[in-house]
């Protein structure tokens, strides 16, 4: 199983993951996005991950 995480440091928080995938990843109060699952069985996270602006989100 892949491993989904996000460099707190790197996010800015636009909200793109949270919007193309709401099971797996979550803006919280910090401002930054979470990953609160790490799997999904209707996106493909790695495709989420690719469209970060900023390449924070890792899909190992």
């Amino acid at each position: 199983m892949a491993k989904v995480t996000v460099d707190a440091s790197t996010c800015v928080g636009c909200g793109l993951c949270e919007q193309s995938c709401p099971e797996v990843f979550q803006i919280q109060g910090d401002g930054i996005a979470h990953v609160k699952a790490q799997v999904c069985p209707t996106h493909n996270l790695q495709e989420v991950a690719e469209m970060c602006p900023v390449a924070a989100i890792k899909v190992s």
